[in-house]
């Protein structure tokens, strides 16, 4: 079952990308996010209570968690949905966003005196061209600077969170660890509502089922088995699946979304995969 882990968070965590267009359709970018997380953040509670794993910790480990919830949740995802809500794509944002696995493995060297080899960097090349791929769908067309911007922000939030994790909070049992994470991120994202946006949630039925899925087959799904990725394995291999996010994320938005699909976005895909395999492999 481990070794299904990584297919399963890739497929999570590309329909992330088509899910949260639809929620940005009933909700701001910002709120919606908040009211998320105040959900995931008791049905961890919930889940570390079940498993009776330590709740109470030290709070420089609290602290810790905190910080990696609110660039991977606020920053990343708060980014991602805002970009959203300005007019990008959901493939173009997953493909900015997919680019993380090369700020990774560059700062896990210096940072995390992880050691990159030769054929890792092979396998890091193939995966930028594959997602380089999927760009030709929005050449030419209509691209807002600002989402643009917003997802390079949700590039950067993502990069600090996975060497931050791995660096900081990689100690701490996985519910407690999510738990603090969401507590965090739901505080952050509520200020940035307050603040950013005009917030409102209309509680429709794509909202409400969209919702559900982020919450159960991404925050508890996805999330809980990157975080269990980084903890077993190096912040470096493990971002490597992000390449297969954006192509991954072409096919399901053209299933459910109706995005213009090509043939440059099944090459990109096989490249992708290709590279992903080579610079994970033992």
């Amino acid at each position: 079952m481990i070794n299904l882990f990584p297919f399963l968070f890739v497929f999570f965590w590309s329909s992330a990308f088509v899910s949260g267009q639809i929620i940005v359709q009933s909700a701001s970018p910002f709120a919606s996010l908040s009211f998320r997380f105040v959900i995931v953040a008791f049905g961890f509670l919930m889940f570390a209570l079940a498993f009776k794993e330590k709740i109470f910790v030290n709070k420089s480990l609290v602290l810790q968690s905190g910080v990696t919830g609110v660039f991977f949740h606020g920053f990343y995802l708060g980014g991602v949905f805002f970009s959203y809500s300005v007019g990008l794509s959901a493939t173009l944002s997953a493909l900015i966003v997919g680019l993380q696995p090369v700020l990774t493995n560059i700062l896990s060297g210096p940072i995390l005196k992880e050691k990159v080899n030769a054929t890792q960097w092979i396998g890091i090349l193939l995966g930028l061209i594959g997602t380089v791929f999927v760009i030709g769908l929005d050449i030419g067309k209509s691209i807002p600077l600002v989402g643009v911007i917003a997802s390079i922000v949700a590039l950067i939030g993502a990069t600090t969170a996975t060497i931050w994790q791995k660096k900081f909070t990689n100690n701490l049992p996985l519910s407690t660890n999510n738990f603090y994470q969401a507590v965090a991120a739901s505080i952050f994202l509520f200020f940035a509502s307050l603040f950013f946006e005009v917030s409102y949630i209309n509680f429709t039925t794509s909202f409400i089922l969209s919702m559900g899925w982020q919450i159960v087959m991404v925050s508890f799904g996805a999330f809980t088995i990157l975080m269990y990725l980084i903890k077993i394995g190096t912040a470096s291999k493990t971002s490597n699946l992000f390449f297969l996010v954006p192509p991954t994320t072409a096919i399901m938005a053209w299933l459910v979304l109706n995005e213009e699909l090509l043939r440059n976005d099944v090459i990109g895909l096989i490249i992708a995969a290709l590279g992903v395999y080579i610079a994970t492999r033992k």
